[in-house]
């Protein structure tokens, strides 16, 4: 039911909105597609009880923002308004896309800076009631009052309100203090801050801090809220004023009052508001009687693709159902949930499907029992004094971890004599986890006060590998545990959305220490045994069917071509599967690549990488150059098995190269640089690099690794203290690691000062000098001149000229021609253009031409001829004038 606002009232809004003016708004024209309305934007900054809030309102030239009802409004071309929040942290600015797209579909858009944040003035409040919420009800008058806005009463505008993370907090506490608001749309967000912050009485310390750093330090705060962390991070966990504070400034305290449609985006890889969460806001908000929908996408907080072009699309529907009052849009389903399905093998990204239901299932739905078993039947660990040092899960900052944890590598860390572990028996099927599972345990101390953080594992079928998904774990305080019978709790495990495939074991783990939380820093002993049926309690969610892979249009149209097509695919892959026999001429041979072809996807006649053939020697460093779009990465994602190559071999000591061929062990690679842990020290992210290899420690040859990068004591301080060029020589340690006998480097002075680019280029020439091998890619060329042995350019897709440095550079096919005077454009094409002439580049000496057939004296005749005022023609011996000849003037 619409509230609706009395004429006096509407009056003495309109004053209002008056007072809170200050100055003139600017309106500036925002560029638009040719066939998209043209969008318009005011700045305006409003005043808000001393307060200065910047803000900008966006609308569309002759956009459609009709109501199906056809009422006065709709005839008179009003529109509904969209009120979009920013994250912590960030200003308006963040959501200005999304305002100007909402804007051409037909809406009223206001985005603004919060307090404290952006051009916006005042304390951060942490979305306080009397600051931040007043402040959007302001906003609401202010719309109330403007000619394009559509209203449902006097001074009550048809408002939507949305954002992710702050924003979207904000969204649900302005529906639950201004009845104004008809629609919601909150992204990644919390229900209870203090929850959040506080879960079950443990500090999470990291994500704290990481809040009051973003905000710009404890003094950008209210008061209260600045001593309120400050005793908290003091103390090591949070008293009742605190949770009261945070409890105040969180949706969940006007819970009851939130009775607007909701369409709840929530983060899969989001250790900071977990999916608990929106369970809390979607029961709460459905019980209300206002339709929900929840979808689960595949980032958060911690990572991971946030599918913004998906969610924005179906907050755009959502308002068009909610605000326009367009009753055949499509929603979309009740609850969704995105699923990774592996790597797509042409670009590296992970592949995402949708599963979906007609209602939503919450946490617990469909629960099945498996069988716990330990080796005793209580288990005995220790809280360290200090607790450190802690296990790892989920880091704030390195989002990495979640993200790997999705494609089954794990990177989580428990330390021995520090936690207590339960597994199930080998699963016979395959077993997909949707929600919170639980576990009863029964835990007894030497102190009252017990924490611990229990998480779930997948554990391989060898037991040798095991993924924490999502990085996620759940602290639990466990008072009474220091009593003769200790204390039995119900431990409700993180929520999560995960496929256990068969013959893999799933393996309970309550752990001591947790890095991102605090533990108590006095040493303790607990002993940990299950309760009850000794059962862990997973929830299967039935009902949430993945949806088919899409289909191209002639496999439904055409059944019969379509599964003849299908038996093709299969066969060929098949065949694909089945690598070439080692080829024993080659078993000392680093690299050889034959007739190497890539085509661009979706393409019959683009190609990234045609006909490539080269090879590399034992004790070479090969430099592999070429323009930007040349094929170099397409070429050594190929040679990582990271792609496949459409025809062509590529073989490394005989071995032909296929995703996860064995031989790929003797190749190593630093590519896109490290995501290393700030707070662990250089050795310590070497040695959970290599953990997580699954190999043995002493295959790891650390020591070498780390001679030849030179780091010295700098490996035991912590990496966040490190300069970007030891980050640099750390990343190579790490792809050094194990001693491959081909290390492929991909631009690995990249930020570096030229002292830090000499030593990278010492630490190459060091690796090689034991007869291994070195491939690195760069766009600096006088430093490959002074670093490589041997070249390869390719110009796109092909090659151009392989061969050791001295020959490249000092060919007599390629000739500096210098000229009195600038040569001109056209002068320089004649000479291209001439036979037996491959290319001629204008220097700033005169011309670079690069012979293909001519002789050096037919090129001077054919000089004098065209009247070129030649000074003199000799040899070219500089790298970067051969390499720009060779690729006929193309941008590096």
């Amino acid at each position: 039911m619409k509230l609706r606002i009395p004429r006096s009232r509407a009056l003495a809004g309109a004053a209002a909105a008056f007072a809170v003016l200050a100055g003139g708004g600017t309106w500036t024209a925002v560029a638009s597609g040719s066939d998209a309305p043209a969008v318009h934007r005011e700045e305006r900054i409003m005043n808000m009880d001393g307060v200065r809030i910047d803000t900008s309102f966006f609308t569309a030239d002759g956009a459609d923002g009709a109501d199906t009802a056809g009422s006065a409004d709709s005839a008179a071309g009003k529109r509904p308004a969209v009120l979009l929040g920013h994250g912590f942290g960030g200003s308006k600015r963040d959501v200005q896309a999304q305002a100007e797209q909402l804007a051409r579909d037909g809406y009223a858009v206001l985005t603004w800076s919060a307090r404290g944040f952006g051009k916006s003035t005042g304390k951060i409040g942490l979305n306080d009631p009397d600051g931040e919420v007043k402040d959007v009800s302001r906003l609401i008058d202010w719309l109330a009052e403007r000619p394009e806005v559509r209203l449902d009463a006097d001074g009550d505008p048809r408002v939507g309100v949305s954002g992710s993370s702050y924003g979207g907090a904000i969204s649900l506490l302005a529906a639950g203090h201004d009845k104004r608001v008809d629609a919601l749309a909150p992204q990644i967000t919390y229900w209870n801050l203090a929850d959040a912050l506080f879960p079950d009485g443990v500090f999470k310390k990291l994500w704290a801090g990481m809040f009051i750093n973003a905000g710009g330090g404890c003094e950008k705060f209210e008061k209260r809220l600045c001593e309120m962390y400050e005793r908290v991070a003091v103390a090591g966990k949070p008293d009742a004023a605190a949770r009261d504070l945070l409890t105040a400034h969180s949706p969940s305290a006007v819970g009851d009052r939130i009775k607007v449609p909701a369409l709840i985006v929530q983060g899969q890889n989001d250790s900071l508001f977990p999916l608990d969460h929106a369970d809390a806001m979607a029961k709460a908000i459905d019980g209300n009687g206002a339709p929900v929908a929840v979808d689960w996408i595949a980032g958060g907080h911690d990572g991971g693709d946030r599918e913004s072009a998906r969610v924005e699309g179906r907050i755009t529907n959502w308002f068009d159902r909610y605000l326009k009052g367009e009753k055949g849009t499509d929603t979309g389903p009740a609850f969704r949930v995105t699923r990774t399905g592996g790597v797509d093998s042409t670009d590296g990204a992970a592949r995402l499907r949708g599963a979906t239901s007609d209602r939503y299932p919450g946490l617990e739905a469909g629960q099945r029992q498996l069988k716990l078993a330990a080796g005793k039947p209580e288990q005995h660990f220790t809280n360290p004094a200090g607790a450190n040092p802690p296990a790892i899960s989920a880091v704030p900052g390195v989002g990495a971890l979640s993200r790997l944890s999705g494609l089954g590598v794990g990177l989580s860390l428990d330390f021995p004599g520090q936690n207590a572990r339960f597994e199930t028996a080998k699963l016979a099927s395959d077993l997909r986890v949707t929600g919170s599972p639980t576990v009863k345990v029964k835990v007894k101390s030497d102190r009252d006060d017990a924490v611990l953080f229990g998480k779930v594992y997948d554990v391989s079928a060898d037991g040798r590998q095991q993924v924490l998904p999502s990085q996620l774990v759940s602290p639990v305080r466990v008072s009474g545990a220091g009593a003769k019978d200790g204390a039995t709790v119900e431990l409700r495990l993180p929520a999560i959305d995960h496929e256990v495939r068969a013959g893999h074991r799933l393996r309970v783990v309550l752990a001591a220490t947790d890095l991102g939380y605090a533990s108590p820093a006095d040493p303790a002993a607990y002993t940990v045994s299950l309760e009850g049926d000794g059962a862990l309690t997973v929830p299967i969610a039935t009902g949430v069917k993945t949806q088919a892979a899409p289909l191209p249009w002639w496999v439904w149209g055409l059944p019969a071509i379509g599964a003849a097509v299908g038996v093709a695919l299969l066969l060929t892959a098949r065949r694909r599967t089945v690598a070439p026999a080692p080829d024993p001429a080659l078993a000392e041979v680093p690299l050889q690549i034959t007739d190497l072809t890539k085509k661009y996807a979706k393409s019959a006649d683009r190609y990234a990488v045609r006909d490539l053939s080269f090879r590399v020697e034992r004790g070479q460093v090969l430099g592999l150059l070429g323009p930007n779009g040349a094929g170099k990465t397409t070429t050594l994602r190929m040679l990582m098995g990271l792609i496949t190559p459409d025809s062509g071999e590529i073989r490394v000591f005989g071995h032909a190269i296929r995703p996860g061929s064995p031989v790929l062990s003797r190749v190593g690679s630093f590519v896109e640089g490290a995501g290393f842990l700030p707070h662990l020290t250089g050795r310590a992210n070497l040695d959970l690099y290599w953990q997580a290899t699954g190999r043995p420690a002493e295959d790891s040859r650390m020591a070498e690794a780390l001679e030849i990068a030179g780091l010295g004591d700098a490996l035991e301080r912590a990496v966040r203290t490190y300069s970007q060029g030891m980050r640099q020589r750390l990343a190579i340690a790490q792809a050094m690691l194990g001693m491959p006998d081909l290390l492929i480097l991909d631009e690995p002075t990249n930020g570096l000062d030229p002292p830090q680019i000499r030593e990278m280029r010492d630490v190459m020439i060091r690796y090689a000098a034991a007869g291994r091998t070195v491939i690195v890619s760069s766009h600096l060329l006088s430093e490959v001149e002074q670093s490589c042995t041997h070249l390869v350019v390719m110009d796109r897709g092909q090659l151009m000229q392989a061969g050791p440095v001295a020959e490249i550079t000092g060919g007599t096919d390629t000739l500096l021609v210098t000229t009195e005077g600038e040569v001109s454009e056209a002068l320089a094409e004649k000479v291209g253009a001439l036979p037996g002439i491959g290319s001629a580049v204008r220097t700033d000496e005169g011309l670079l031409v690069r012979l293909d057939g001519a002789s050096p004296s037919a090129l001077i005749g054919e000089l004098v001829r065209l009247d070129v005022p030649l000074t003199g023609v000799g040899p070219n011996r500089r790298l970067e004038d051969a390499f720009l000849t060779l690729i006929g003037g193309s941008s590096a």
